[in-house]
């Protein structure tokens, strides 16, 4: 499957303004620093949809990006910013938390780790969070071609030795200036939704 159609659906900050419509929503999660908007733009094949930005924190809503009709790739803000204020961190988390808690349609959380960087407290707490309510995850390493050749095996038995991956799990090693990954997340969307690859 490829992503033929996008369009930014629904911009909201609670759960009354989420779609009612029951399409598939996999969740796009991650520090603020960690390349979402790069992601997004890369599997939707449009360069600059989502904005990306010098200064991380730029997410502040949650954004249901509409694709192929199908299913919606649901980007929330960004945790572990230190430069938003303890409330703002505060409201974020507790808008990732509503969405996680009450959303049926949810079929997976797509989780962004840079690959570059051994996993930070708040990505385990995330991802045990995530393992908490036993919600499928792929954990999505970002920025794979700035690792030399000769680290990329150390950084990603690093990875999945601190993030304690499930088998169950995808880790998916992603570039979204190569497109390394991206055929691996169309087919795991396929999966998910049910459609042909």
């Amino acid at each position: 499957m490829k992503i033929e159609t996008s369009n930014l659906e629904v911009v909201a900050v609670r759960a009354s303004q989420y779609p009612e419509d029951n399409r598939h929503e996999f969740l796009l999660c991650g520090r603020s620093n960690v390349g979402k908007s790069s992601f997004i733009n890369s599997l939707l094949g449009r360069k600059n949809y989502a904005h990306t930005s010098s200064k991380p924190g730029k997410t502040q809503t949650v954004n249901f990006y509409l694709c192929n009709d199908l299913f919606y790739l649901v980007d929330v803000p960004g945790y572990g910013y230190a430069q938003v204020s303890k409330e703002q961190q505060r409201k974020f988390g507790l808008m990732i938390e509503e969405y996680i808690k009450s959303r049926e349609q949810l079929s997976a959380v797509f989780l962004l780790v840079d690959f570059r960087h051994k996993p930070d407290n708040n990505d385990v707490l995330m991802y045990n969070y995530l393992k908490y309510y036993d919600i499928p995850t792929v954990i999505v390493a970002t920025k794979y071609d700035k690792v030399k050749e000769r680290d990329k095996v150390k950084f990603e038995k690093i990875l999945r030795e601190t993030l304690n991956v499930q088998e169950s799990d995808h880790v998916v090693l992603y570039s979204a200036v190569t497109k390394k990954g991206r055929e691996e997340i169309y087919s795991l969307l396929s999966n998910y939704i049910g459609v042909e690859d």
